[in-house]
């Protein structure tokens, strides 16, 4: 006579889960991309910059430097210019060629 409801089931928290809060503020905060190499350089120099990433493919170099929020991406195609950013970093930063 009564209408059968399905049973509830409780719903994950953070404790059940394996995914922790640092994969949730991944999709949370997209990353950002930087056009100017002097945008980046003062990205680079701000207190939350804790890396940077220098990834390089046979057209173009990327830069990606870690922030406390954002990941920020600059794309230079000369390689020259490349070589004389890498060189411009600051020097406390730690630096990771892939």
């Amino acid at each position: 006579m009564g209408c059968s409801r399905p049973a509830r089931t409780a719903l994950p928290t953070h404790s059940d889960s394996s995914i922790g809060p640092a994969h949730l503020l991944a999709w949370a905060f997209p990353p950002k991309q930087i056009h100017e190499i002097k945008d980046f350089l003062l990205t680079a120099r701000r207190k939350d910059a804790r890396s940077v990433k220098i990834k390089r493919s046979k057209d173009v170099v990327k830069f990606k430097v870690r922030c406390s929020k954002y990941l920020y991406t600059l794309c230079v195609f000369d390689s020259e210019k490349a070589e004389k950013l890498k060189q411009s970093l600051p020097p406390g930063l730690s630096v990771q060629d892939l």
